[in-house]
This record gives structure tokens, C-alpha cells and sequence, in this order.
């Protein structure tokens, strides 16, 4: 990819708002995966709902667990925004570049976005694994990155690939509504200013905030089976024998993984923790799309200088 400052300062505010949102979020999440990894065994469930997850971190005093893992999952939410953001604002405006045209299409929109979301989730993959297996892990006793990283071989640290790639749909359609929505808003506000040559350039925070919540869900409610799938895969061995956590690891593939929750727990259990799934997916993704739609300008306008700074002092350094 060529150097393109809007690709990168859409993937700098992007990475920014990811940051952010991982970061204030990030007790939920713990206690969503946590809830989401558990399998049911003879009848037998020590997580009823998510909560039981905090009280269990409020009871045996490891509070900060809840918050273990945070580096590594804001380390790969940075990479993987900023990945995602570069990638998908580079392709489209390649795209439109080469068609000409001055939209694009849904299709193309979803095409585009899914090899943007494939190309993050190859980058990203082993930090992804990194931090679930933390997250998963019993309150206390998570390992670092580098111990998570090295004691398992390197087809180990990309547990799950063929599922993330699978969810690319997700950020896909995610994005892809997101967008829509935001042209359709865009040009109503267009057509109520009488004598307008240009729309806004960018959504207030609250219309950000509103459009990320309903595109976030819609692709959360599509692709959920797949994300606990994932989550299962990933998630680490308990060392409790009396609550059988996590799955075998002869069962860690696609195929164990649902046959497992077939078995266990029937239809239903594809759809185990969606409530709290759609709650943090949704207020990350609506905080993200928040931020970087409010960054974006400054962040912009921070490129542009740096990039003349640096082309003024090459040019000096040149006559010199």
C-alpha cells in the first residue's frame, strides 16, 4: 500500500477510539468471555449470567483480574483498528478511484470490507488468542503475554483462525451499515440547507454513537454462534475438576466445538451470553465509531502538518 495521509489518519482515529473503548469496557468484557467460554457439563453450570462472573471476582478479592490481559487486548485492538481502518479506507478509495464512480455499492462496500478484515485478522491473530486465554483464565492466575506467547507452538497461537476469518463478515456488515446509514443522514442534512454545494463532512457525536449501536447489533445478532465458537476455542484450560470450564483440547476445532454445544446444551446454547455480547459489542463499537467520527478532522490536520514539516525539511536538507 502506498502512502495515503487519509487512509492513515482514518486509521489512526480508528485505533484511537479502539484504545479508548477497549480500555473503559474492558470488566465487561472479561466477565462476558469468562460467561461465554463455560461449558455445561451434567447439568452442572457454575456461571448462571454475567454477573455471577463480577460477584465471583468481588467474593475471592481479585477485583484487577477482571482488568488481566487489558495490554495485550489494547495492544492487539490498536494493531487490528488501525489494520482494519487503513485497509478498508485504502481499497475504497482505490475503488472508486478505478470505477470512476463517486459511490460505492453495497457489494462492493461488503467485499471491500471482508478483505480488509481478513488482512487484520492474519496480523493480529496470535495477540488475539494471547488475550482471550488471559481473559479466560481463573481470577489470579493469568499469564503474561510472552508466557502465553511461547510455551504453546506457533500453530497453537492461531487457535481459531479459520472462525475470525469466517467473522470478518462481521466488522463487514458492521461497517457496511454504519455507512449507508451515515450517507442517508449525511444527505438529509444536505437537502435542508438551502444552497449547500457540500454535505457535513462528518456526523455529530450522538448520530455517531446511534448509527455505531444499530450497525454493531445487527452484525453481532448474525454472526453470534460463530463468535462463541471462537471464544470456546480460545479459551483456557481450567484447572478446576469440578467445574469443567473449557473445552478438551481434542475438542477445540469447529466441529467439537459444536457438536459440544449441541450435545451440552442444545439450540439455545449457540446463543448463550448474546445479551451480554450485544451489550459490550455494541457500546464499543458505538464509543469507537464516536471517537474516531469526532478525531478524525484533528487527526487530519495533525497529518497534513507532520507530512509538510517532512517534506520541508527534506527539501532544505537537499539545498544544503
Amino acid at each position: 500500500m502506498g502512502f495515503d495521509i487519509e487512509s492513515l489518519s482514518e486509521a489512526t482515529s480508528g485505533a484511537i477510539g479502539a484504545l479508548v473503548s477497549t480500555t473503559i469496557l474492558y470488566p465487561l468484557d472479561t466477565c462476558k468471555s469468562k460467561y461465554q467460554a463455560e461449558v455445561k457439563a451434567q447439568n452442572h453450570q457454575k456461571y448462571r449470567n454475567i454477573s455471577d462472573v463480577l460477584w465471583e471476582a468481588i467474593a475471592t478479592r481479585q477485583v484487577l483480574s477482571l482488568y488481566q490481559g487489558l495490554g495485550t487486548k489494547n495492544l492487539q485492538s490498536f494493531i487490528s483498528q488501525f489494520v482494519y481502518f487503513y485497509g478498508y479506507s485504502f481499497f475504497k478509495r482505490l475503488y472508486l478511484k478505478k470505477s470512476g464512480s463517486k459511490k460505492i455499492g453495497t457489494k462492493a462496500n461488503l467485499i471491500i470490507a471482508a478483505a480488509a478484515g481478513a488482512c487484520t485478522v492474519v496480523v493480529t491473530q496470535p495477540l488475539d488468542t494471547a488475550s482471550s486465554k488471559m481473559q479466560t483464565s481463573e481470577f489470579g492466575k493469568s499469564k503474561g503475554l510472552w508466557k502465553s506467547l511461547s510455551e504453546r507452538n506457533w500453530s497453537e497461537s492461531f487457535d481459531g483462525l479459520g472462525i475470525s476469518l469466517l467473522l470478518t463478515s462481521n466488522p463487514s456488515i458492521q461497517y457496511t451499515v454504519f455507512d449507508q446509514l451515515k450517507q442517508r443522514l449525511l444527505n438529509r442534512g444536505l437537502n435542508r440547507e438551502t444552497g449547500a454545494e457540500s454535505s457535513p463532512e462528518s456526523l455529530s457525536a450522538f448520530s455517531a454513537f446511534v448509527l455505531g449501536a444499530v450497525s454493531k447489533c445487527i452484525a453481532t445478532f448474525l454472526t453470534y454462534p460463530a463468535i462463541r465458537c471462537k471464544v470456546m476455542i480460545q479459551a483456557a484450560e481450567s484447572h478446576e475438576d469440578e467445574n469443567k470450564q473449557s473445552l478438551p483440547k481434542n475438542q477445540k476445532t469447529v466441529t467439537g466445538t459444536l457438536n459440544t454445544i449441541w450435545k451440552t446444551e442444545g439450540l439455545l446454547g449457540f446463543y448463550k451470553g448474546l445479551k451480554a455480547q450485544i451489550l459490550k459489542t455494541v457500546l464499543s463499537s458505538a464509543l469507537l465509531l464516536m471517537i474516531k467520527e469526532k478525531i478524525t478532522k484533528t487527526t487530519w490536520v495533525l497529518m497534513l502538518a507532520l507530512t509538510r514539516l517532512l517534506f520541508v525539511t527534506r527539501t532544505r536538507l537537499k539545498s544544503t
